[in-house]
This record gives structure tokens, sequence and C-alpha cells, in this order.
């Protein structure tokens, strides 16, 4: 397993991780899936567009109308929303590894999501080959 560490530095923040996975599969794996897992409860990872960061704009908009931190709330520690938008976005992604490279779509890219910073966290990275 391999660790990559992100420091944030806003409490709601997309990190593009994709030149970071990238440069981890080198030499690592030939063909095979590498799983991008976060073992944070008030973090997530999501694959989406990497081009236009308008997008990026709009998902941490959306996600903070849709879930908002002021609202009524029973857990004591003040970060409930930060739980709940970890869980609508999940905690992994699952990539092919093709000839030594992930294979993303054209325009996508993958990204750490802090709902609870400014932190340092971990994410995990297991390899798992093909024959």
């Amino acid at each position: 397993m391999e660790k990559i560490i992100v420091k944030t530095g806003k409490r709601l923040e997309c990190i593009n991780i994709t030149s970071r996975i990238v440069q981890l599969c080198q030499g690592k794996i030939e063909d095979g899936i590498i799983v991008v897992f976060v073992p944070h409860t008030t973090a997530g990872i999501f694959i989406n567009e990497n081009t236009d960061p308008d997008v990026v704009t709009d998902f941490e908009n959306t996600l903070s109308q849709l879930v908002k931190p002021d609202f009524s709330y029973l857990h004591s520690e003040g970060n409930s929303d930060s739980h709940i938008k970890s869980s609508i976005i999940g905690s992994s992604v699952s990539i092919i590894v093709e000839n030594g490279r992930i294979q993303l779509g054209r325009w996508q890219g993958i990204f750490f999501a802090e709902f609870d910073g400014p932190r340092t966290r971990e994410i995990w990275c297991k390899f798992i080959p093909c024959k």
C-alpha cells in the first residue's frame, strides 16, 4: 500500500490529485486496478471533470447548499455536515491501470474532497495486478 499526504487550507476544498496518482503508478503496476481510499469520515474522493475549474467550484457550492453547516444537528463536534458530505461523495474510487497508465476519460480527474479542514490527510492507494 502507498500513501499520499494532502494538506488542505479550507473547510471545504476539492484538490485535484490526478498527477500524484499518475506518479504513484509509474513502475508499480502494468495492468490491474488501483484503489484510492480516504480513511477519514469527513473527507472523500471522486472522479469528475478536471479541465474547467468552474466545475469544482460548482461542486463545492452545490454541496454547501445541499448540506448546510448551520443546521440543527445532534452531533456535538460541529462537523455533522462534513460527515454527511463525505457519505454522499464516498471514500474510495477504483481505476483501471493498463500498460502502466491509469485509464481516465479525456476530461476526467481524481479529486480529494475536504469537508472539515484545514487538515493534513492521508490517501491510501492499493494496487491490484491482473495477469
